[in-house]
């Protein structure tokens, strides 16, 4: 009976050492971080203050920028969503990261050689293939149109910030990017850090106005009214801007009178 009763306390000890070693693993492993999925080279987080997102829809997004823009406007576009992201922190502002990444990376979409005979405004063509690119990942209706409206707007200053924040940050990004605007709002630390990233060419401003012009110059009519006609005088000495004052004063009704 006492060799019994022996082996019976010798059984309950070890079993509660093992019930005790198998929990303090699971706190352990628990305790430590999990070790990341291992990033698409197109979506690899390079900057250490922004985390770009690493799901699915992003790595998708952006294979198929790089691929139909190539690497100048796609570095321009993640760019975008940085500097969109870090301003997003900084006031305070609600925003999807996957959403905001996808609007950032086709917001110059409506430049490639896919849309040489459009005749669309190019923020519209964006716009178009992002909401298309977005029913196709199962992105809800609502949530694709606010991508929509992001893209089709970033070049119309003033309207993007009354419309959602979304599309106010990607106007706000894309306007970082291009002309410096708000560039004393970042620090000195994410400014470097995002440029050691994704760095400017020394000839950015040229290249991409030269892209721009070459995107362009078949449907000059729809760069009227816009700071793109700016970009179509530049590059193009025959180019006329459209004087809305005259055409005004020379319309059907000042005609008739």
């Amino acid at each position: 009976m006492k060799i019994a009763r022996f082996v019976s306390m010798a059984s309950a000890v070890l079993l509660i050492f093992v019930m005790g070693f198998i929990q303090a693993s699971n706190v352990c492993a628990a305790d430590r971080a999990p070790a990341p999925h291992q990033q698409s080279s197109d979506t690899a987080d390079r900057t250490p203050h922004i985390a770009i997102p690493d799901s699915k829809l992003a790595r998708d997004a952006a294979r198929y920028i790089r691929h139909s823009e190539g690497e100048f406007l796609f570095e321009h576009s993640t760019r975008v969503y940085c500097w969109a992201a870090l301003t997003a922190q900084r006031n305070g502002l609600p925003y999807d990261p996957e959403l905001l990444y996808v609007a950032a990376m086709f917001h110059d979409y409506g430049l490639t050689e896919n849309y040489a005979q459009s005749h669309l405004r190019y923020e519209v063509d964006g716009a178009n293939a992002a909401r298309q690119f977005l029913r196709s990942h199962g992105v809800s209706e609502a949530a694709s149109e606010q991508v929509w409206l992001a893209i089709a707007l970033h070049t119309t200053n003033g309207i993007p910030a009354q419309v959602s924040p979304l599309a106010a940050l990607v106007a706000q990004g894309a306007n970082m990017d291009l002309v410096g605007a708000g560039y004393g709002d970042f620090t000195a630390e994410q400014r470097d850090a995002i440029e050691m990233a994704y760095p400017h060419p020394q000839d950015f401003a040229e290249v991409f106005m030269r892209t721009l012009y070459d995107s362009l110059k078949h449907r000059p009519e729809t760069t009227q009214g816009t700071g793109l006609a700016d970009v179509m005088a530049y590059e193009d000495p025959h180019f006329v801007r459209r004087d809305f004052s005259a055409l005004m004063r020379n319309s059907p009704w000042a005609a008739r009178k």
